[in-house]
Parts: structure tokens; sequence; C-alpha cells
């Protein structure tokens, strides 16, 4: 379980780099950002498979195809598509806001699986991780200088944000139920798998960018911002998605559902402290506070599940670790 949460820590770390790339480029629509993404992504998980990728053909079966597939659309390219909108629209802050939720979204859509500590022995938890997310709202909201817009781009930026956060909370319960009822794949062979299948749907995404009119979401951009934008995606490749997915997967090997939630506050927490340095700045009162309370409310979620039964845990670990990589 401290391995598992020790990757899930690093996992939230890289993930924190995507609410900051569509801010540095905001002059790429969601469509291209997601497209180059992933295209990256296929490229560098593509690499990856080859050394390995009789063994991995040896073992695919249909239902992990099917599985891969839906993974990879509702979890990588619906998702970012939405985040990207959602940043572009209202802000990266509100959107890592909205998204930074998912703790408690994945926890509740958790309870009932084997291994999750009751929901009553999280409620207080919970409810400071709220508390913490509580925070940054009002300091986001009522801090002066953010730049006026209409009522109908705000719903729209807000309703992206909440559809991002409603597919990446189904992603991350199929995903570590898939990997706990199938032990064939270690963590990093199954990120390496849906790598290239995410690659496949970002390239089916470029051929829909081609034959947009003119005008569409390419625009009219200058050479440096390409090569900017490549860079950017290259980092997110091998850093957020294969680096951070591979994480993610060997920590869902190693916990229940209800503490893999609470790991997700991390991404949250990276977002922010990126955030901070872009802007060259130290968090407010409000920003800080929000910070210690989410900290706090994942320690304690922690601690509530190192005190559960002893032996199931035990159990659970030694399952893990036989199909760890």
């Amino acid at each position: 379980m401290q391995r598992g949460v020790i990757y899930g820590v690093m996992a939230g770390a890289l993930w924190g780099m995507v609410f900051l790339i569509p801010r540095a480029l905001s002059d790429f629509s969601p469509l291209l950002l997601s497209a180059g993404r992933y295209v990256m992504y296929g490229a560098v998980s593509l690499v990856a498979a080859l050394p390995i990728a009789g063994s991995l053909l040896k073992r695919l079966t249909r239902d992990d195809l099917i599985a891969l597939v839906k993974l990879a659309l509702v979890g990588n390219i619906v998702y970012y598509l939405l985040l990207t909108a959602a940043v572009h629209l209202i802000g990266i802050a509100p959107a890592s806001l909205i998204v930074g939720v998912l703790p408690v979204t994945v926890t509740l859509a958790g309870r009932r699986d084997q291994g999750a500590v009751p929901l009553a022995r999280l409620a207080w938890p919970l409810v400071v991780v709220m508390a913490g997310i509580v925070c940054i709202n009002i300091d986001v909201f009522t801090v002066a200088g953010v730049a006026p817009m209409s009522v109908a781009t705000r719903l729209v930026g807000l309703a992206c944000a909440v559809g991002a956060l409603g597919f990446w909370t189904w992603f991350a319960v199929e995903n570590a139920r898939y990997l706990q009822r199938h032990t064939r794949f270690s963590g990093n062979e199954w990120s390496v798998l849906w790598g290239v299948v995410t690659g496949a749907l970002g390239g089916a995404l470029w051929v829909v960018i081609a034959v947009l009119p003119p005008g569409g979401p390419q625009g009219e951009l200058a050479g440096a911002r390409w090569h900017t934008f490549w860079t950017c995606n290259l980092l997110l490749a091998v850093g957020a998605s294969w680096l951070g997915n591979g994480l993610w997967n060997a920590a869902s090997k190693r916990l229940p559902l209800t503490l893999s939630g609470q790991m997700i506050v991390f991404e949250t927490l990276f977002a922010l402290l990126y955030a901070f340095i872009y802007d060259q700045r130290l968090p407010r009162p409000l920003e800080l506070a929000a910070i210690l309370l989410l900290v706090a409310g994942v320690c304690w979620s922690v601690r509530q599940h190192s005190d559960d039964d002893s032996s199931g845990a035990a159990r659970f670990e030694d399952k893990a670790r036989t199909s760890a990589p």
C-alpha cells in the first residue's frame, strides 16, 4: 500500500502538467492539442512496445482490445478535449478545481468494491478535502483581475469541466477494476498498449482536422509556435501520458478504489503549484489553506485504510505484488 501511495503521488505530479500546457498554448484549439498530445503518446508507446510486441500480442484478447479502445477514448481523447476547452474558456484555476473533485467522485463510485473502507469512516476525510476545494473556489471568485466573459461562455466552460470530471471518474473506476480482474499485464505493459491504441485514435483525430475547411482549428500559426507545440506535446507524451499512466496503473493494482480516488487530489495540488511558478507568485492565504486541507484529507484517508483489517490489506498487497512491474 505504501508503494501504491508513492506511485499515485508521482502520477499526480506528472498529470499536473496537463493543466498548464493548454494555457501556455492558448492559440491552439482543443482539437489540435488533443491530437498532438496523443499522436506523440502513441509514437512513444509504439517504440516502447516493439521489444515486447510478441509477448503482448500473445496475451492480448478481444476483450482487452475493446476495453483499451473504451478507456483510451473516454480517459484520454474526450477527457482532454473537454479539459483544454475548459481551460481556454474559464481559465486554469476553475478548471482544475472542478476536476479536483475527482477524489470525491471516484471514492463514491468505488465504495462498493472489495477492499474499500466503509464510506462512514471516510466521511470526515472527504469533508476536509471538500473544505479545501471550497477555499480555492472562494479565492478564485473573490480575487479581482479576472477578464470579463459572457454568461454563455462561463456556462460552456463549466459544462466542459464538469464533463471532463464525469468522463475521468468513469475511466478511473473502470480502469482500476479491469486491472484488478485481469492480472496478465503489468501496469507498464497496460500503459504501453493503452498508448498505442490512443495514438491510433489521435491519428484519426488528425484526419478529422485535415478535412476541416481552411481557417478551422489549424488557424494561421507561426513556425516557432509549431515547434513549441510539438515540444510541449512530447513532454506530455513521455511524462504525463506514458510514465504518468504507468505509475497510475501500478498504484491501481496496489490500492482499493476508495484510496486510489484520494490520490487524484495530488493532480490538483501540482497543477496549482505549476500555476504559481508560471505566474511567478506565492499562494494567497486561502490558496495555502486549501493546499493544507487537501493534503490533510488525503493523509487522513490513508490512515483510515492503514487501520483497516490488516490481514485483508496484506492479502491485497500480496496479490498486487505478483502482477506489478
